[in-house]
């Protein structure tokens, strides 16, 4: 197996940190934040929340500093915490039903993407993208936990089969089937988009 720069700076990081150097959980939150912060987005479908499990992921690493195997990919480590606490999150959603306001601007009313700078699209094309989007949206929503999660870590965070067996704790053969039948229900919930 080949190491990366950023694997090696990653254990280095995890060794300084573990000798008390608190500083070196600063590089990886740099290194990793902006990421992990994305994929909970994903995930979790909601902005608020991923910050704040992106942060408690780091909390967590920090409080088992001492427990990190140096053998292991520390990105791979840090994306299993935070995918435990997603999936913990989900199921205290679903017992604690909410009404969410995030999608509109309560004084104005209007969708907060508006405030997004132009594109150079037609309105129509703009709006085409945005349904596409949130149809796209709602329906990995809609996946079972396993094989949303595995979807999301291989098509946004770009991880091998290795490493999503590793944080969903499966083999690589279940990541394969887990993606399989995710790609298939996806063509089946948007089939004007997704052609065979």
């Amino acid at each position: 197996m080949t190491v990366s720069p950023n694997d090696e700076e990653d254990r280095l990081a995890m060794s300084r940190l573990a000798q008390g150097h608190d500083a070196a959980l600063n590089e990886l939150m740099e290194r990793h934040g902006e990421r992990l912060y994305h994929f909970l987005h994903r995930v979790l479908q909601n902005e608020t929340e991923a910050a704040d499990l992106a942060q408690e992921a780091f909390v967590r690493i920090y409080q088992n500093k001492h427990k990190f195997n140096v053998s292991q990919k520390f990105s791979t480590w840090l994306f299993t915490i935070a995918t435990n606490l997603a999936r913990d999150r989900i199921r205290w959603r679903r017992r604690h039903p909410t009404v969410s306001i995030d999608a509109e601007n309560p004084i104005t009313g209007h969708d907060y993407r508006e405030l997004l700078p132009d594109t150079g699209n037609t309105p129509s094309e703009d709006l085409e993208k945005r349904e596409l989007a949130a149809q796209v949206k709602e329906a990995i929503g809609q996946l079972p936990e396993d094989q949303r999660d595995a979807l999301i870590l291989s098509e946004y965070e770009d991880a091998s089969a290795a490493d999503i067996a590793t944080i969903l704790r499966c083999s690589s053969k279940a990541v394969e089937n887990k993606l399989y039948r995710a790609r298939k229900a996806l063509k089946e919930l948007l089939p004007d988009f997704l052609r065979q």
